[in-house]
């Protein structure tokens, strides 16, 4: 693509050198800089790509894209192109070097602290039933319409999102859901990207190593929703709120008359509402009122948070064109979203769930949803990443023991951290008269949680979900809890067939 028509979208920009070149490629890694290769020079939180660009234009490239002046000794075969922020202005040129594929697709978002995958495993559910083949993209993987490949961000970077948005136009994918992170949002990922609809699932503290506050990590939610109503590239997108959240409630507020807004939750004055909410092991139901009619919801989930995430998907699938009875009806074999309230098996009558909640009020309602079904005990394994917001560590544990009968505190990802400096952290938000296990091997901790396991005890293990890895300071091992939790309780079926046929053993 000619380099003049990449650069005639920007609205702002300083042009030094000529236009006239194809360009091949976009890049903002300087390791991948040569010949037909546009460079963008990216002020990263630990590199500044502006380092670079001299070695970039040694290599050939033929265009950069930066916030500063071009130096003095720019070859005039290079072209400069100086703008006042170097990641609006590459989600722009993306967008159009892949021609702009979001105005291609029925496009949604969905961004929140909890809900957004299995808001987005559900939205996608819809859209394939509705329209046989629909992307998905977010924190697990990459489904094109035609093969799933493992996810490595939330949200990619500006060209990669675009190429997977490309690729979900050219294989006849009508619509696509996408999770969209709060780092995605602040960095510019998701600038210059047309979204039919935009859901806020909810906000409770998280990030706040990269945000510092919640104050602000709101701000950065919300400047998403308010770009989109002062942009909307063309469309006219659909803002989908749970309401029932007080900062959902304030943002619905604060977009009245800039864009349309759909509420979402319990609340009488919601837009779609869920009332006579039921559940039992095997799923929920609930009745939801919608543009003025009442359709009867099953679905195979648990917990009250996914009868919000179902809310969520229904409401942003009625901004997109699929009309409720259809969500709904697709909504009774909704998939079991990998890590997410997944029932792993039980053993001599304990259960056990494996659930991402990584969260304080994540973590809450699962094990509030898990003691709603009337356990014998309630045990819960948990930790905290390392490297990551320490203000919520002493948190979790307050949360956990609010319904937890047993609770062993272990290693999530201890990365360059302390893993026994991390449980002190967590171990501090521990009501005092409340003795919980702590055991600082993961794979331990998942064993003792089903060796202490009676008949009718259900265990949760939490944190890492779907994940299938452990980072250590020096070192990424293979870890999956529920390939961990089903070796154990495999393990702990035969001990249980072992005493049953020798009751007089020491075994």
């Amino acid at each position: 693509m000619l380099l003049r028509t990449l650069t005639a979208p920007l609205k702002r920009v300083t042009v030094c050198g000529p236009l006239d070149q194809e360009i091949d490629a976009l890049t903002a890694d300087s390791r991948e800089t040569g010949e037909g290769k546009l460079f963008a020079a990216i002020r990263g939180t630990s590199i500044d790509g502006h380092r670079f660009t001299a070695e970039a234009i040694s290599r050939g490239t033929p265009a950069i894209l930066a916030e500063s002046a071009p130096p003095e000794n720019l070859p005039a075969s290079t072209a400069w192109l100086h703008v006042p922020d170097s990641r609006s202005a590459l989600a722009v040129m993306a967008a159009a070097f892949y021609e702009e594929p979001a105005g291609n697709l029925s496009l949604a978002g969905i961004t929140g602290t909890n809900g957004k995958t299995t808001t987005a495993f559900l939205l996608h559910h819809i859209m394939k039933s509705a329209w046989h083949r629909a992307g998905l993209l977010g924190t697990i993987l990459i489904d094109d319409g035609e093969n799933q490949t493992p996810a490595k961000h939330t949200t990619p970077g500006a060209i990669e999102l675009n190429a997977i948005l490309a690729g979900f136009r050219d294989n006849a994918c009508r619509g696509a859901v996408m999770e969209v992170s709060s780092h995605g949002i602040d960095q510019k990922r998701v600038h210059h990207i047309a979204f039919d609809a935009a859901v806020f699932t909810n906000l409770s503290q998280d990030h706040l190593d990269y945000h510092g506050t919640i104050g602000k990590y709101m701000e950065t939610k919300a400047s998403w929703f308010h770009e989109l109503a002062a942009d909307p590239q063309g469309k006219k997108p659909t803002a989908i709120i749970n309401t029932d959240d007080a900062r959902g409630n304030d943002l619905a507020t604060s977009l009245a008359g800039k864009m349309p807004v759909i509420r979402y939750g319990f609340n009488v004055r919601c837009d779609f509402r869920a009332n006579n909410f039921q559940q039992k092991a095997s799923g929920m139901s609930f009745e939801l009122t919608a543009k003025g009619k009442s359709f009867l919801v099953r679905a195979p989930l648990i917990g009250r948070f996914n009868a919000y995430n179902i809310l969520a998907a229904i409401s942003a699938a009625s901004a997109c064109g699929i009309k409720p009875r259809q969500a709904t009806a697709a909504l009774a074999d909704s998939p079991q979203v990998p890590g997410r309230m997944e029932n792993v098996g039980n053993a001599g009558g304990a259960t056990v769930f494996v659930d991402y909640a990584h969260t304080p009020d994540a973590l809450e309602n699962a094990c509030r949803t898990l003691k709603e079904l009337d356990p014998r005990r309630l045990i819960t394994v948990f930790g905290c990443g390392g490297d990551r917001d320490k203000g919520k560590r002493p948190l979790m544990a307050a949360a956990a023991a609010l319904f937890s009968d047993v609770l062993i505190i272990t290693s999530d990802n201890p990365r360059s951290e302390d893993p026994r400096a991390i449980i002190q952290d967590i171990e501090a938000g521990l009501p005092k008269k409340f003795a919980a296990i702590s055991i600082t091997d993961r794979a331990e901790a998942i064993d003792a949680a089903l060796e202490n396991s009676r008949s009718g005890d259900i265990i949760l293990i939490a944190g890492k979900g779907h994940e299938t890895y452990q980072q250590f300071a020096d070192r990424s091992i293979d870890f999956d809890d529920r390939k961990k939790a089903s070796l154990a309780l495999r393990k702990r079926s035969l001990e249980i067939a072992e005493k049953r046929a020798n009751p007089d053993s020491n075994f």
